[in-house]
């Protein structure tokens, strides 16, 4: 399980950081080339759909749907949860041209299979419910 760090500015402009749980065994925070790879292979050669969550941890969309995708992880366990920071891997959002925060992409054998853009927390579920029942 991986951590989404938030800055809070304070009434002095202080910023201290402050972890937020993603919550959920099944959701992994990747802020490597590396650890993507890794995890999509590991995917692969389980036979298990991907969910990728592009996100940044200071917008108040991507902050306020972690709670609902971190559920939909543990609802659907058979289901890979990714969490891609934005900002630690500008490489990876380029490749998948990433224009707004939240994006989800649901992912087989590394080919998209469908994608949602935005913080719609009822299609979200209706998406993800669509993708496992295909599974």
């Amino acid at each position: 399980m991986g951590q989404c760090w938030i800055k809070v500015c304070t009434q002095n402009d202080n910023v201290k950081s402050i972890t937020a749980e993603l919550g959920g065994e099944n959701v992994h925070l990747i802020t490597t080339m590396e650890k993507w790879e890794e995890k999509n292979s590991e995917a692969r050669k389980e036979g298990k759909i991907v969910a990728v969550n592009f996100s940044t941890s200071w917008s108040n969309p991507c902050r306020e749907i972690a709670p609902s995708y971190s559920e939909l992880a543990d609802k659907y366990p058979s289901i890979l949860f990714l969490t891609v920071d934005v900002d630690k891997l500008a490489e990876l959002t380029t490749k998948w041209d990433i224009k707004a925060t939240p994006s989800f992409f649901f992912l087989r054998d590394g080919r998209q299979l469908d994608k949602l853009v935005g913080s719609n927390k009822e299609e979200l579920q209706r998406k993800m419910m669509a993708i496992a029942e295909s599974n």
